[in-house]
């Protein structure tokens, strides 16, 4: 249940020790943060002290997470019955009934919760969690949605003959052309 590790893959080199199942690892505004989805928390790491601060312990076994401003998007997913999960500190914590999972939003600065998006049913574990930046009015449609037919999904092999000027999306767009001269 706390045997979990952060680890300097590129000097070979344990950073922290006594971790509960740490997961997504990001620097992000000068610190690491990093989640420990056995407590179902996200904390901060003062690297020099060898230690973790928790900044917000949520109801769901946290996994993914994105930074934009002072606000964490964090994954949270339902925690399995089984042998592997058992004795773990979340499961302890946390009744079944009282776990959950969806994206949950946190104020790093306050570790409070300023809102978050719940899945009752269908969805049950969360991997990752991307904040599109940019984006005005992003939606997830439903299946039967009449916009679905003007919708595809290209496969890796399909957008690896895109020119590559075309697949970058910083590019400043004048009138439908690039500054490249490309046209899309």
């Amino acid at each position: 249940a706390s045997g979990g590790i952060l680890m300097d893959v590129e000097h070979n080199k344990i950073l922290l020790r006594g971790l509960s199942m740490p997961h997504s690892p990001r620097l992000y505004a000068d610190r690491l943060w990093l989640l420990e989805s056995g407590e179902g928390s996200l904390s901060w790491v003062d690297l020099p002290k060898r230690r973790w601060h928790h900044v917000a312990k949520l109801p769901g076994f946290t996994r993914g997470v994105d930074f934009i401003g002072p606000l964490a998007f964090i994954g949270l997913s339902q925690v399995r019955e089984s042998a592997t999960f058992s004795g773990i500190p979340i499961v302890d914590r946390l009744k079944p009934e009282e776990r959950t999972c969806g994206v949950w939003v946190v104020n790093i600065q306050t570790g409070q919760t300023v809102g978050f998006l719940r899945f009752e049913e269908g969805v049950q574990e969360i991997f990752a969690v991307q904040v599109l930046r940019n984006a005005r009015f992003p939606e997830m449609l439903e299946f039967g949605d009449p916009r679905l037919s003007n919708s595809y999904v290209l496969p890796d092999e399909a957008l690896a003959d895109v020119a590559p000027a075309l697949t970058q999306t910083h590019q400043p767009f004048n009138n439908g052309e690039s500054s490249s001269g490309y046209v899309s």
